[in-house]
């Protein structure tokens, strides 16, 4: 299987809960690798480009209130079928309909607020990764327990 990377960022409630900690560990608990990350403010700005699809719909500007209220971690995360996995390591968008063990169905009761925004595809990782990371700001590297997190061939 590839190895893809997702953008992850960990939103301003679970920035102000104090949950990133963590949100953190349950990625790096799945044997996925940060290869980027850090704190900023999105700005009005950044979120028209964050959500372009959504900035014409009636809910937009709560979003964008909401997503630059406090700062926001942004992490690139890497590892084989990452997108797909880190998906189902959320729930569902709704925190009151994510299933227990997720993220969401841990920590989050709202659709809006709900913690964390993950790729969906690999196409809107490399859009939404480039407008938070340049190229220079990643920092691959094999990590010492690689080789018995997955099996040679699965990574």
């Amino acid at each position: 299987m590839a190895t893809q990377r997702s953008l992850v960022l960990l939103k301003p409630d679970c920035v102000e809960r104090r949950l990133m900690g963590q949100i953190i560990s349950r990625f790096e608990n799945k044997g996925l690798t940060i290869v980027a990350m850090k704190m900023l403010r999105v700005t009005p700005e950044l979120s028209q480009k964050h959500y372009a699809e959504h900035v014409s719909k009636p809910f937009y500007k709560s979003l964008e209130t909401f997503i630059t209220s406090a700062p926001v971690v942004a992490m690139a995360v890497e590892g084989p079928d990452v997108i797909r996995i880190i998906r189902e390591m959320l729930g569902a968008t709704n925190g009151m309909n994510a299933a227990p063990g997720t993220i969401r169905g841990e920590f989050s009761s709202s659709r809006q607020m709900n913690l964390v925004h993950a790729s969906d595809s690999p196409e809107s990782a490399e859009r939404e990764l480039s407008l938070y990371f340049n190229a220079n700001e990643y920092c691959p590297a094999k990590y010492a327990l690689a080789d018995v997190i997955r099996a040679p061939e699965e990574n």
